[in-house]
């Protein structure tokens, strides 16, 4: 692939999630520089100069550095930019303003097996979403190092793990189901630890009558599930295992009804699962800048609408 020579790459921002995504990169031969700004703990990697020269850059600093960015080199260059897009609504009115199909953002579960399942969910005939319910925890706040990482300071984190984590669920689901309304999100401190929120709790109105409920967890043992309940199935994601099932009529010999058969299923580990979704969607980036193509535009507005529901 000759194409590969083209371009040169910068980081901006060189912390943990940028390292998993620098790690991709390394895999397929793709060089990179880092521009990590100055802070008071901390001195400069090179320098703005490199992100001056580079053709593509992600942005992998703190939440409420990403418009800043956006904003100065969005003319010029290809921008891989970590969710959420933005942290406030100013911002976020001024990132609705721009004309511009070279942003990407990085809603990488649209890669995971969930997102392909519902991306696919109609051949299966499931039906009309009826309720659901997600879980997603881990003991984050449990690491001695999480106390002074920009995740749990307002600061640089005003919402905590619901802006982190809780976001991701917003974008799947109002990309395949179109979220009418985010009931005012329950934010929690439990562990102490900093002074964002490492706990949140929302429900989502999907129509007038059906809703989703979703909660995030820093302070508790590692699990997810997702559970959707439509009129002719289920879909049930619990860690590892995400299994469908239908349909609704379905009985036994005496005509009672009895649990529907599985349509789907999937044993693919939450880490290889996160690993590939995240591999697939850094690629569709790169391969996308490399040869110049455009980002469509329901990718930006999508991704826009999923930031403002949080916001809002």
């Amino acid at each position: 692939m000759v194409w590969l020579l083209i371009k040169t790459i910068t980081f901006i921002g060189d912390g943990i999630h940028s390292k998993r995504i620098q790690k991709v990169l390394k895999k397929y031969n793709y060089e990179f520089s880092i521009y990590k700004p100055k802070t008071s703990n901390s001195g400069e990697i090179n320098n703005i100069n490199t992100v001056e020269a580079s053709d593509i850059i992600f942005i992998c600093s703190p939440n409420e550095t990403h418009y800043k960015y956006i904003e100065k080199y969005r003319r010029h260059k290809y921008i891989f930019c970590e969710k959420p897009p933005v942290s406030n609504i100013k911002d976020l009115n001024k990132l609705k303003k721009m004309n511009t199909n070279k942003i990407y953002f990085n809603f990488n579960n649209r890669f995971s097996i969930l997102g392909k399942i519902l991306n696919s969910i109609d051949k299966y005939k499931l039906g009309n979403l009826v309720y659901g319910t997600v879980i997603n925890s881990k003991g984050l706040a449990f690491k001695n190092e999480y106390k002074n990482n920009w995740r749990a300071k307002k600061s640089s984190c005003p919402k905590g793990v619901y802006e982190l984590v809780t976001i991701h669920d917003i974008d799947l689901l109002n990309y395949y189901f179109k979220i009418k309304k985010i009931n005012k999100p329950k934010l929690f401190n439990l562990s102490k630890v900093g002074d964002s929120y490492d706990s949140a709790m929302v429900n989502l109105e999907i129509n007038r009558n059906i809703s989703v409920n979703v909660f995030s967890t820093y302070y508790s043992s590692l699990y997810v599930e997702w559970l959707l309940i439509f009129t002719n199935g289920v879909l049930h994601k619990v860690n590892n295992k995400l299994l469908l099932r239908g349909p609704t009529s379905t009985y036994d010999k005496n005509g009672f009804f009895k649990v529907p058969k599985i349509l789907f299923s999937s044993n693919l580990s939450g880490e290889s699962d996160y690993k590939k979704s995240l591999e697939d969607s850094i690629l569709y980036f790169l391969v996308s800048a490399y040869k110049g193509k455009n980002f469509s535009e329901h990718h930006f507005k999508s991704a826009i609408e999923s930031n403002r529901l949080m916001l809002t």
